[in-house]
Order: structure tokens, then sequence, then C-alpha cells
């Protein structure tokens, strides 16, 4: 299906997961500008509009602005510096989130050239699961797995048996 999409296994993988619990006559605010995963979502039927670059640690006015059945946050929440104001402000009674997880051999993902580019916060499930149960939302399901490397050494054997990512479905308690 998306064979020649990076990442492939989390696209697929993301996309199940969204499908098991929404159908296409929802509408999505999918956080963050316009990204490979938001044109497959679209290419599936949902009906889906990205937030426009806005700092949303700064300004949440877009959850005012945009009514939406559905918000989807994939692989933003580790970029925010306050993601517990972000979870406040949401107006949708549905929430899917999906994070990179924690990984302890591995340190902290920063970007040498583009400063936006960093990861504020690596979760582990359970600090992601208690910040939601904090801000009110009620997890339904959730779901890790892992992200294999095509290279040869122990943090590539410990990324075939160690979960990468993270998704959880939410709803407003």
């Amino acid at each position: 299906m998306y064979e020649n999409t990076f990442p492939s296994k989390r696209f697929k993988l993301t996309l199940a997961f969204l499908k098991k619990h929404i159908d296409t006559t929802e509408t999505i605010l999918d956080l963050g500008v316009e990204n490979p995963f938001s044109k497959i979502m679209k290419s599936e039927g949902f009906q889906v509009t990205n937030t426009t670059g806005e700092d949303l640690d700064e300004n949440q006015t877009v959850f005012k602005k945009q009514a939406a059945d559905v918000v989807t946050a994939f692989e933003i929440f580790e970029h925010l510096l306050n993601p517990y104001t972000i979870l406040k402000e949401i107006q949708s009674d549905k929430l899917f989130i999906s994070i990179p997880m924690r990984l302890w051999f591995s340190p902290a993902y920063r970007s040498k050239t583009d400063p936006w580019d960093r990861h504020y916060h690596e979760f582990e499930d359970w600090q992601l699961d208690w910040l939601l149960e904090k801000t009110g939302w009620k997890i339904i399901d959730r779901q890790q797995w892992t992200n294999p490397v095509k290279q040869i050494g122990i943090r590539p054997l410990l990324r075939l048996v160690t979960n990468r990512y993270y998704i959880v479905y939410a709803v407003r308690k």
C-alpha cells in the first residue's frame, strides 16, 4: 500500500489504528503542518485539516477557531514544551496521539541544523498515560511497536525487540 513511503511500517500501523476507531465522516484537526501522513489520511477519505505552523506552546487559538470531531497529534508532542496546556485546550471529544518512546540506549533526538527539529520530551508510555489522565482524557485503546533498522550493531539489535512507538486513542472524560 505505502511500500515506497517512509516510514511505511509506522504509517500502516497508524492508519489501521485510526480506521479501527473512527470513520471517514468525522472531521480531523491534525496538529502540525501538512505532512506525508496527513496526505495518506486524505487519500484514504478522511476529512483532514492541518494547523498552519503556529507555535502551539504559545498559541492555542486554533482549537477555538477550528471545530473538528477528532484531533490527531502524530509525532508532535515530543517537540512541545507544554503539552499539558494543549491537551486542556482541545475542544474535540476524540484524540489520537502517537509518540516515539524514550529509549534507554539512545539520547534524546536533536537536529544539529534545524532548531525546531528537537525532542523536548521523550516519553515512556506511563508518562503519556498520566498526562492524558491529568488533562481529562480516558484512554480507550493503545498500541506499541518496534522500529527495526537495516543496520548491524548493538543499537539496531535492540531496536528489533524494544518498542519505539506508542499510539493512544482517548476520549474526553
